[in-house]
């Protein structure tokens, strides 16, 4: 391999992320997500181990599909209680340096306005090291909860979303110049005023008139990941992400989906390679293969069946407590998780695989041995997928992390395939090598000279661009 192979980690501030039943493992030490040390720890261990970032899930709802009720999730402890994952942040990168993070957030459930200001917040608090991941939710207990009857249909809310990228595109790239911000003492000036522009944003679904609160942030827009694989998802990662998370239970499911994704990034005008991806995975390891195996088949035998399939119920939008385990299945289009539907949900997949192949993991890979085996599986993934590397979740925690830190990065790093010091700078210029902001290919660029119009400026238009299809005039 010729790239560097990228590690984010995968969390969730809650008791059980995606593994139901590890966290009654003596090692768990999951239930302590209350608490702020917990996180700071974790996060020097990641650190240590010269991970990118930390990726943080959340979901804002309850998995009551499953049999109807919330009561399976409850008592696995199924992403319920779950906390808000921005607190978190601030906490975590007081005692790091250089590791980023990644905070999940719906397009659906928060103004564009307050956001922008937390996210900024953020941006500034950090040195620039955080990012967005876009969501746009599928959990219909959550949009009951803020007083929808349901979800929106899936195809609305990526339209939805799309308008929400541009009124945060507006607020933090173009309301406030680069220097609107003089902090002159002698005239007791702190911002030129005549430098700090309303957005005047008025479309379908937002109206947002006035100025970003926040003086601009180190990177200004936050390094934006987005999660969602389906086809219309993908629509939307070829316009807006500089990242994705992406997972298969074979190669050449997440191959063919990478593939996808880069090949709508050429076809509006972006480097098919200015989109990272990371690739769902786990690993289970010890100093040998024999050692790496015991502990996967002790961490199988702790693994709440029940709790699993709630989660799965959740993420196909169907619910399984119908059926046997060795019943199909064979899962319609619906409102949840698009590429979850599209990935298990054609009649090749039994119940009973949900738990025998995946129950470790969240539909992508388990690689148990040695750190040489784990490692040869590792790149043999990427190389198979062209993957840039992994969100690398965990089966007990911090120990799946500590593991990977102390016996397979420096197996990795012998191998000429992962860093061996952090560069400086942003998560953005960390991960791209190209300075604080967005590249000038990707369409939020296009609004940083707003000048208070609120419309893209003529001089940054080009017809014969097909990326100019991508951003709308208010």
């Amino acid at each position: 391999m010729t790239r560097q192979i990228l590690v984010n980690a995968f969390d969730m501030n809650t008791p059980t992320h995606l593994v139901a039943g590890t966290w009654r493992h003596p090692d768990s030490q999951a239930w302590r997500y209350k608490d702020l040390r917990y996180w700071t720890d974790l996060a020097k261990t990641l650190e240590r181990g010269l991970f990118d970032g930390l990726f943080i899930a959340d979901v804002l709802g309850v998995y009551d599909v499953y049999g109807g009720t919330p009561g399976a999730a409850l008592r696995g402890g199924v992403q319920v209680p779950v906390n808000d994952p921005m607190m978190l942040v601030s906490g975590m990168a007081s005692v790091t340096e250089h590791l980023g993070f990644g905070i999940t957030a719906s397009t659906s459930f928060e103004h564009p306005y307050t956001f922008a200001r937390r996210m900024s917040t953020l941006d500034h608090l950090t040195n620039g090291r955080v990012g967005w991941n876009i969501v746009t939710s599928y959990l219909d207990s959550g949009a009951r909860n803020i007083g929808l009857a349901t979800q929106e249909l899936h195809k609305k809310r990526y339209d939805i979303a799309d308008e929400y990228l541009e009124v945060l595109y507006k607020l933090w790239e173009g309301s406030w110049e680069d220097d609107a911000v003089v902090r002159d003492a002698t005239r007791g000036i702190y911002a030129d005023d005549t430098k700090v522009h309303p957005i005047n944003h008025e479309g379908e679904f937002f109206k947002v008139p006035g100025i970003h609160l926040a003086e601009p942030s180190p990177q200004r827009t936050p390094f934006l990941f987005q999660a969602g694989t389906s086809d219309r998802g993908k629509d939307f990662a070829a316009k807006h992400a500089e990242a994705i998370f992406a997972v298969g239970p074979t190669a050449e499911i997440l191959k063919a989906q990478i593939a996808d994704v880069r090949a709508r990034a050429r076809a509006v005008g972006r480097d098919p390679y200015d989109i990272k991806v990371f690739s769902g995975y786990t690993v289970v390891t010890a100093e040998t293969d024999r050692e790496a195996i015991a502990k996967h088949d002790l961490y199988r035998s702790y693994v709440d069946v029940e709790g699993a399939l709630a989660l799965w119920s959740g993420w196909l939008g169907y619910d399984l407590s119908v059926h046997d385990l060795d019943d199909p299945l064979n899962i319609v289009p619906n409102n949840a998780i698009q590429s979850t539907v599209e990935t298990f949900g054609k009649g090749d997949w039994r119940v009973r695989d949900l738990i025998d192949r995946l129950a470790l993991g969240d539909g992508g890979p388990v690689a148990v041995g040695s750190p040489a085996t784990v490692a040869d599986a590792i790149q043999e993934w990427l190389e198979e997928t062209d993957a840039d590397g992994l969100n690398l979740g965990h089966v007990v925690t911090p120990a799946s992390y500590e593991d990977f830190a102390d016996l397979v990065v420096p197996e990795l790093q012998r191998r000429g395939v992962y860093r061996t010091s952090y560069e400086e700078g942003t998560l953005r210029h960390k991960l791209f090598g190209r300075g604080d902001r967005l590249a000038s290919t990707h369409p939020g660029a296009r609004f940083r000279d707003l000048a208070g119009t609120g419309t893209v400026p003529s001089s940054l238009v080009d017809d014969a661009s097909p990326i100019d299809e991508l951003v709308r005039e208010s």
